[in-house]
């Protein structure tokens, strides 16, 4: 079991480092840093911000959950963000071009997304199985691949049409869309009740099932998982396929529930947002979420610093100073856990009192 101070004392010490960071790089750049931070705290209370916010949350949730698939099998799938690009413009494709019945539409499109994100990363994860290639250079290299692919597929004479200035697929149909959820003023992506359910199931599959337990094994340790008889090559290409497929969701919140089409000028950069997200939750589903949560808050509140003649850019040295805490935090705590456990083994091998309560629990 791990003692209290593994799950409590990382977390708080993560904040307090984190805002004494930022404080100081407030004061430095000339601001007050609680008049900065009521600021951008207030901001939520303000038009659709708060409505927002969830929404770009749920976006976040799927990809630091398709990175946390990786990370329990030690990958580092840093090619989530050519996953659901790829996925995200098959899918709109596809969803253009398809006339079918309400739901089963949706349904369909949703299912491409998942087999056109495992298929991309189908690749890195058969090299890494056959020919023990880093996962890391070939997601690296298929990131900057995708680029290519989307910008020949929304080419017109291929699949897409030129609007303006701006290159896109075909519209994707009401039948094949999520309806939003009016709140207030604003609409909530309806994919959000979807991202619950993958949420859910993530947390059921890994605490639940025999195959989580094998593949946090396999990750710890592939050397004692084959000894019980779980091949870790299995449970690698298991573990890319899932986080592809996962990271195939990545664009459908948007794609499904407003855009309805995928452009050449699409938002960038959600893969690689998930893995500072997937770092903050410890892969956990509800660490998982705030952390999402977090991240999002600070990237669409981030413009009200300007009211208060603060650079917008302060709130990226804040989402870098939370990552940089949280490693650095959970390492110190792991660490200070470790050799105190060790004291007490020390002394009870040396014939002493052993306090098991001493400093936390075994």
């Amino acid at each position: 079991m791990t003692s209290w101070r593994t799950k409590v004392l990382p977390p708080l010490l993560a904040i307090v480092f984190s805002v004494l960071v930022c404080s100081v790089a407030l004061v430095i750049s000339g601001a007050d840093p609680i008049r900065a931070y009521g600021t951008m705290i207030g901001q939520l209370g303000k038009g659709t911000t708060a409505v927002d916010t969830v929404n770009l949350a749920t976006i976040y949730y799927l990809s630091g959950l398709s990175v946390a698939i990786g990370f329990q099998m030690n990958l580092f799938n840093i090619g989530v963000e050519g996953q659901y690009r790829f996925a995200a413009v098959v899918a709109a494709i596809a969803g253009g071009a398809l006339r079918l019945p309400p739901v089963v539409h949706t349904a369909v499109i949703i299912l491409i997304a998942l087999a056109a994100g495992a298929l991309y990363a189908a690749l890195p994860a058969i090299l890494k199985v056959t020919r023990g290639v880093s996962e890391v250079i070939s997601t690296i290299m298929l990131n900057a691949i995708v680029s290519g692919i989307v910008a020949f597929l929304i080419n017109p004479s291929q699949f897409g049409v030129l609007t303006g200035n701006n290159l896109r697929t075909q519209p994707i149909p009401p039948s094949g869309t999520v309806p939003g959820i009016p709140v207030g003023g604003a609409t909530l992506f309806g994919f959000v009740i979807i991202v619950v359910v993958i949420g859910v199931g993530y947390w059921f599959m890994l605490g639940r099932t025999r195959f989580g337990f094998e593949l946090k094994a396999s990750g710890e340790s592939a050397t004692a998982a084959a000894a019980g008889g779980v091949s870790a090559k299995r449970m690698t290409m298991i573990a890319m396929l899932l986080s592809g497929a996962v990271a195939g969701l990545i664009a459908m919140p948007e794609l499904l529930g407003r855009d309805h089409n995928y452009a050449i000028t699409s938002t960038q950069g959600y893969g690689f947002t998930g893995i500072a997200v997937a770092l903050l939750g410890r892969n956990h589903p509800g660490g998982i979420a705030l952390g999402a949560l977090l991240w999002a808050f600070l990237d669409k509140s981030a413009v009200s610093l300007e009211q208060v003649n603060v650079p917008k850019e302060i709130a990226t040295i804040m989402q870098g100073a939370i990552v940089l805490s949280v490693v650095v935090a959970y390492e110190v705590v792991r660490r200070a856990d470790l050799t105190a456990m060790q004291r007490r083994v020390g002394r009870a091998l040396a014939g002493g009192p052993a306090s098991v309560s001493e400093g936390g629990a075994i």
